[in-house]
């Protein structure tokens, strides 16, 4: 999931890395319905075990990797037949259902990016567990967390 704002760590286009651009993010500041919504610090492990466990239980759906942060959420998964839209909705409807902050959490859309080798899929993984290793978590901080290559 991300926000389509061109922060000041940059943003992705079609899974190219663009730089910051400051005129972008104050015209997607602009165009919000609702004042910014982030996740606590304190709440982003409890906010990663909803959405997991709503992902392996209501989909069935094997993760790879996951991190939360305080305004975005990375998931790899392994290959389903769910489209991703439901996929995206189980996790988001998770969060929400768990957190019930009275209004929008989430941004319409989502970034999706698929894998057709394993190469893709390993760079992807080691992307997700930078994000848990810089906030000094474990690379894989829950049980439901599977190990890639996934057995079949």
């Amino acid at each position: 999931f991300k926000t389509e704002v061109g922060d000041m760590r940059g943003w992705v286009d079609h899974g190219r890395v663009l730089p910051p651009n400051p005129p972008m993010e104050a015209a997607d500041r602009d165009r919000m319905k609702h004042p910014a919504f982030l996740f606590e610090e304190s709440k982003l492990l409890d906010i990663a075990a909803m959405i997991g466990k709503s992902l392996r239980e209501r989909l069935g759906l094997r993760i790879l990797a996951m991190t939360v942060g305080t305004w975005h959420v990375h998931v790899v998964i392994a290959a389903t037949r769910h489209p991703i839209s439901k996929v995206i909705k189980c996790a988001k409807d998770a969060a929400r259902w768990g957190l019930r902050p009275g209004r929008r959490i989430w941004t319409e859309g989502y970034d999706k990016r698929f894998c057709f080798d394993d190469e893709s899929v390993l760079t992807r993984i080691e992307y997700v567990e930078r994000h848990n290793l810089a906030r000094g978590w474990p690379a894989k901080p829950w049980d439901f967390v599977d190990p890639w290559p996934v057995d079949t």
